[in-house]
């Protein structure tokens, strides 16, 4: 998982030609002159995208523009790489983005779970009320119920099913949007050390809101388009033969939806932070994530089973006491209360690690491509030349 693209000269336009700022609040970067001096002869100036065409190459492992690697690593020779934040101002390794996102959570807790906390107990008292009203309930069918009475029953069980899953998506969706726009910017202010409080992260964050929302629901309802898609020609032909061919077509659905949701992954961070439009942030996630989406779907991969470990380490616990003042696992008051109490504490410590995360790989990938490492630093410095 450790491809490293060639990095650019200091202050290079982004790799889709964007402009946008590297860190809200922070100008973007100046243009370069082009009559400046040169690295070598053979060199554009600093800040150029590349020679011009039928020019020289770059040496082997150079990008035009670029000193020799400093990254303040043992074997490497250099300087340690500038730390003003929670992240070194270098490309990343796996663990320094998982250790990014829980340094944040810890160092900033009062503004993060000011964020979480609230958005954690709406929505759990709002799945609490889906689940105690909307429930599927399993139909009960007698021994010698017919193929048509079977079909019926699990028609219904399906329409009952769905009618609970939609609300309880929708306001998954809403709670993880409101969380990720506030986080993504308190995210940002930690890279270079700055706290921000909710109000500020507020007023940042709430003219995208809108855009996030939509984004947010654009990815899975295009999922699901896609499988359904993908499995009806099966599900119309019937039949074993129809069976075969839907499952071999949501097969193909599932490996092509785990490719763009990746491939898209990073637009929530680059529509927040670039201020960019819903269609160009998907583009700009597209740029970045290009040669690199085996390391970005590891890391999104490994960050989701820490979570899913770690939330049901805490859910035990919950599920158990739940059981024992109930008496069973029957949707009453008190043992959907019970797992809400769980879920919120659940909820506002991971809602900051995959909102964490997914900045920080984003910010990776950008000191990877374009040498936003350089610009951060003279941000962190208070200088703009």
């Amino acid at each position: 998982m450790n491809d490293t693209p060639g990095r650019n000269t200091p202050g290079s336009a982004p790799s889709d030609g964007q402009d946008g700022p590297a860190i809200p609040g922070q100008p973007s970067a100046p243009e370069p002159d082009a009559s400046g001096p040169q690295w070598s002869k053979d060199q554009p100036p600093a800040g150029r995208w590349s020679p011009p065409p039928g020019g020289p190459t770059p040496p082997p492992g150079r990008a035009w523009g670029n000193p020799p690697p400093q990254r303040g690593r043992g074997g490497y020779g250099g300087p340690a790489a500038p730390k003003p934040g929670v992240i070194p101002l270098r490309p990343l390794g796996v663990g320094e983005i998982l250790d990014a996102a829980v340094t944040t959570l810890r160092r900033y807790w009062r503004t993060v779970l000011a964020v979480t906390v609230p958005v954690a107990v709406v929505t759990q008292v709002a799945l609490v009320f889906v689940q105690r009203y909307l429930s599927a309930e399993v139909p009960a069918l007698h021994a010698d119920a017919t193929p048509t009475e079977q079909l019926e029953a699990a028609s219904e069980y399906l329409r009952a099913s769905f009618t609970e899953l939609a609300p309880t998506m929708l306001v998954s969706v809403a709670a993880s949007v409101f969380t990720s726009a506030l986080l993504t910017i308190v995210v940002s202010r930690a890279v270079l050390g700055r706290p921000v409080t909710v109000s500020e992260a507020w007023r940042e964050a709430s003219p995208r809101l809108p855009q996030l929302l939509l984004l947010s629901l654009a990815l899975p309802l295009g999922a699901g388009a896609l499988a359904f898609a993908a499995m009806l020609p099966g599900l119309l032909l019937g039949g074993a033969g129809g069976a075969t061919l839907a499952f071999l077509g949501g097969a193909a659905a599932f490996v092509a939806i785990v490719w763009l949701l990746i491939r898209f992954g990073l637009a929530s961070p680059a529509l927040m932070l670039e201020r960019q439009g819903i269609v160009p942030a998907l583009k700009r996630s597209a740029k970045l994530v290009d040669g690199s989406w085996w390391r970005v779907f590891g890391i999104t991969l490994l960050t989701q089973l820490l979570i899913m470990i770690f939330t049901m380490i805490l859910t035990i616990p919950f599920t158990a006491v739940a059981f024992a003042i109930d008496g069973g696992f029957e949707l009453t008051w008190t043992y959907l209360s019970v797992m809400a109490v769980g879920g919120i504490i659940t909820s506002s410590l991971t809602y900051p690690i995959a909102a964490g995360v997914s900045v920080f790989l984003y910010v990776d990938q950008r000191i990877r491509r374009e040498a936003l490492d350089l610009e951060l630093t003279k941000a962190a410095a208070g200088t703009d030349d």
